[in-house]
Formats: structure tokens, C-alpha cells, sequence
């Protein structure tokens, strides 16, 4: 294997790893997804109550999308370093 031919098969690893870190996203999308689902209808069921859901669901929302921050930066992490 000549060195150009392993630069190239490194560059290309280094994608498929990035990929497979930004698989993660998939989780928090659907995540977010289903708390949004489950407020909307905890609001729809007691509108008393949807300013404390709205709350929850804000900060839930936040904590799930960190996940997908956290699979982004180790995909650049992978690529750039």
C-alpha cells in the first residue's frame, strides 16, 4: 500500500466515523419529536396547566437537543483533528 493510497483510506474512514457519531442526531430528533408530541397533548387535555408543561417541555427540549450538540462536535472532532 503506497502512501497515497493510505491517505485517501484515512480521509475516507474519517467520514464513516463522522457519520456514524452524527447517528446520535437521530436519537435527539426523536426525542424532541415526542416531548413536543406529549405537551401538546397534556395541553390539549388540561389547559390549566400549559404554562407548567410548557416550561417542562422547553427544558426537556434543551436537554435532548445537548445530546445532538455533543454527537456534532465529536463528528468535527473526528474530521478535524
Amino acid at each position: 500500500m503506497t502512501a497515497d493510497v493510505a491517505l485517501i483510506l484515512i480521509r475516507g474512514l474519517r467520514f464513516l466515523g463522522a457519520a456514524v457519531a452524527m447517528t446520535g442526531a437521530i436519537g435527539a430528533g426523536l426525542g424532541v419529536g415526542l416531548i413536543g408530541y406529549s405537551a401538546l397533548q397534556g395541553m390539549a387535555r388540561n389547559p390549566e396547566a400549559s404554562g407548567m408543561l410548557q416550561t417542562t417541555m422547553i427544558l426537556a427540549i434543551a436537554l435532548c437537543e445537548a445530546i445532538a450538540i455533543y454527537c456534532l462536535v465529536a463528528a468535527l472532532l473526528i474530521l478535524f483533528v
